[in-house]
């Protein structure tokens, strides 16, 4: 069977000030892989509602896969307040379908033919939904990508959750604030930021950790190598799911065989457009669309 690029865990509509777009990074991710010409899958829980039907549909136009089993409990929805500069912050509602991913025999099958895999904490503050995506992760084949995009949201994690995703995960993706976060977790708050991360991607065996860093740049942190990319000025509609065409963009462009580099430089570039739009998943003009063959 032809390998497969997977976005596990929430599917969500952001509810803006303007309206509600389709949003949750597994999905966002998903999306912005396919855009690139390879087979990409979402995988989640909806409920049996409007709202899940409505993310159905919004995936049928877009082109893209789904597993998306409905399950007794709403399809989930976030409050996005955005501040001046179209930072937007999060008021994510519990006891959603995201929440309670059932392992099916189709999820089983998406995991032993899946190429690559972004998975976050926040699918895992529940138990049903955290044992499925370490039971995919876990069935996955050996050389599958791991990509850990740890997403620290509101009280939602823990440290028995990010241990144990570091453990599986081959990609760190990690934010600033995050990092300082998971330094202060880990016992090492003294280091400055480009040590914290050595000392994670060593700790952990990591391939690579992508540190981003908002208007300050990014970094790709690989053994013997360090990648800097600067952000981009551009007019921001909002930043909501750019932080996920990164990561699409980067984990494509690598396993096309991008050197880590170029890799990041296209990923910074998608990023900065994805800015300048409205919701996560803007569609990518064909001059970045075409740059990963």
């Amino acid at each position: 069977m032809k390998q497969i690029i997977v976005g596990l865990g929430e599917a969500l509509w952001d509810v803006l000030p303007e309206g509600a777009k389709l949003g949750g990074a597994p999905a966002n991710f998903a999306y912005h892989t396919s855009q690139f010409g390879y087979e990409a899958v979402a995988i989640s829980a909806l409920g049996n509602d409007a709202l899940g039907d409505q993310t159905l549909k919004e995936f049928d136009q877009r082109g893209l896969r789904y597993i998306m089993p409905r399950v007794p409990f709403p399809t989930g929805t976030v409050a996005v307040e955005l501040d001046d500069q179209g930072v937007p912050t999060y008021d994510i509602k519990t006891d959603v379908a995201w929440d309670n991913i059932p392992f099916t025999p189709e999820v089983e099958e998406a995991a032993k033919t899946c190429r690559a895999v972004c998975f976050g904490s926040l699918a895992q503050r529940n138990e049903t939904s955290r044992n499925t995506i370490m039971q995919f992760l876990d069935t996955t084949p050996m050389n599958c990508l791991k990509i850990f995009d740890i997403n620290l949201r509101q009280n939602f994690y823990s440290r028995e959750v990010i241990c144990d995703s570091l453990r599986r995960c081959n990609i760190l993706k990690i934010n600033d604030e995050e990092l300082i976060a998971i330094g202060r977790m880990f016992g090492y708050p003294g280091l400055d930021i480009e040590n914290k991360c050595w000392l994670i991607l060593g700790k952990y065996d990591l391939d690579m950790l992508v540190l981003t860093c908002g208007t300050n740049g990014s970094y790709v942190f690989a053994p013997g190598t360090k990648s800097f990319q600067s952000t981009p000025r551009v007019e921001v509609a909002d930043t909501v799911g750019a932080g996920d065409s990164f990561t699409a963009t980067f984990t494509t462009a690598i396993l096309s065989g991008m050197p880590i580099a170029e890799a990041h430089k296209l990923a910074v570039e998608v990023s900065a457009f994805v800015c300048t739009q409205k919701g996560a998943m803007p569609v990518l003009p064909p001059d970045l669309a075409s740059r990963i063959q």
